[in-house]
């Protein structure tokens, strides 16, 4: 039997080249940026075969991993239970579609040779591509770090390409966060100042900023909203690889129910770590000018007046709002995802910037509303030793408080700003990371 590599020169060298590769030849330009080795941006013979050989290899690994029961064939139940394992579900019917797509006989199974020949120029040779293309929480900031993280495939960790989406999604969110600072602390403003007879409108809350401390006092605060990114993310990741080896699973990926719990764990260690910051962050933003000469003047007053304990005032509603945003982020972003796949995921997992963008944006949109009242509820906590005469009061109390004083209503000010600022954010992030990531030298493919 001749290597599929010489056969397919062969065809390339007659001219006439069979029907299965027909639509894998739009994928050329991906073939050659992979087999490109000396970077001169065309693929030679040599690199080209080489190229041929080291897919096949990767092919080879992956019907294995599909090959559920070891037969050397690939049925529609071990496509089903593959997909499953990533948290996609298809019907039957799906898989079975899936089959004959590749199925050349009509067993309705797949041998070695018919998953060969079908994906040997085909972009979309592994179902990890699903993971690659559908990155959430690493690409889009919105200013909350309270989603599950990505995963991440083998082949990305064992190539380093995890850090490098890491570092290009924190440098993403550090632009996105600057960019949207003067809406963040508008926000924090209202949700703080906001109340029946002190009505503060969009306008309104821009026009005093700026007659209080000038234009520059818009980005109050911003410059410890852009540190803690850093830490946050790497002890969030860090956590949450270690979580998913405590709960046994030795699968690529995990479900939905054990991602949720892995990354809410997660999230709420890496919260717990970065506390203080999320309390220096609203007392600036909340200061008057001149209050504070810096990040460190402000962290040296707190502990002067209020002591250690004050660094975590709001801790507990903060760790509250976990769970419904991750839980719900999630649920909505998978329901998209799926939704997607199963309708329009014929040759390809890549969903395109804009339905990337839109599931993202709505899912964190949510995500954001559900866990609201707790924000709102851990800013206040955060800023009360900043009211002057103000009651000190424990979670419940303040709830109550809001709702007896402001309705229901109160536990939402500030929420048309922090909407205001979600397609900007994810927006920007996601620009500059696609540009971070052609810097970095992140290869999705």
């Amino acid at each position: 039997m001749h290597c599929p590599c010489i056969l397919l020169i062969r065809f390339l060298n007659t001219g006439h080249i069979p029907q299965m590769f027909l639509p894998s030849l739009l994928s050329l330009q991906k073939i050659v940026k992979a087999g490109d080795k000396d970077l001169d941006g065309q693929l030679d013979f040599e690199e080209f075969v080489h190229y041929l050989r080291d897919h096949e290899k990767k092919l080879r690994l992956v019907f294995k991993s599909l090959d559920k029961k070891n037969d050397g064939r690939i049925d529609s139940q071990e496509i089903m239970q593959s997909l499953r394992d990533l948290g996609v579900n298809i019907t039957e019917e799906q898989a079975e579609k899936i089959l004959k797509s590749m199925d050349k006989n009509g067993t309705m199974t797949i041998d070695w040779n018919e998953w060969r020949d079908y994906h040997l120029l085909h972009p979309a040779d592994n179902i990890p591509e699903i993971i690659l293309y559908w990155k959430h929480s690493t690409i889009l900031d919105v200013g909350e770090s309270l989603m599950v993280p990505d995963e991440f495939t083998a082949e990305e960790k064992k190539t380093g390409m995890w850090w490098r989406h890491l570092v290009a999604g924190g440098g993403a969110g550090a632009v996105s966060r600057t960019c949207t600072a003067p809406l963040d602390r508008l926000k924090v403003l209202m949700q703080v100042h906001a109340s029946k007879s002190n009505s503060m409108r969009i306008a309104g809350g821009f026009v005093q900023m700026i007659r209080e401390g000038g234009v520059r006092s818009l980005w109050r605060g911003n410059g410890i909203n852009v540190i803690k990114i850093a830490p946050e993310s790497a002890i969030k990741f860090m956590a949450y690889e270690q979580i998913k080896r405590v709960i046994g699973s030795n699968q690529e990926t995990l479900g939905i129910t054990e991602r949720l719990v892995a990354g809410s764990l997660a999230g709420a260690i890496a919260q717990s770590s970065i506390y203080p910051m999320e309390v220096l962050k609203t007392r600036l933003a909340l200061g008057k000018t001149g209050q504070y000469s810096g990040i460190l003047d402000c962290a040296r007053h707190i502990f002067q007046k209020e002591g250690v304990a004050a660094f975590y005032k709001g801790y507990i509603p903060n760790m509250l709002g976990i769970i419904p945003y991750a839980g719900i982020d999630l649920a909505v972003y998978e329901t998209l995802k799926n939704s997607w796949l199963q309708r329009f995921a014929t040759d390809s997992a890549d969903p395109g910037v804009f339905v990337l963008l839109a599931c993202g944006t709505t899912s964190s949109t949510c995500g954001q509303l559900a866990s609201y009242p707790l924000a709102l509820i851990r800013t206040r906590m955060q800023a009360q030793a900043t009211l002057e005469g103000g009651p000190q009061m424990n979670m419940t109390s303040l709830f109550r408080h809001i709702i007896r004083t402001e309705g229901a209503m109160g536990l939402y000010r500030g929420l048309a700003p922090n909407f205001m600022k979600v397609i900007p954010s994810v927006s920007i992030s996601y620009v500059v990371y696609e540009y971070l990531k052609i810097t970095l030298g992140v290869q999705s493919k």
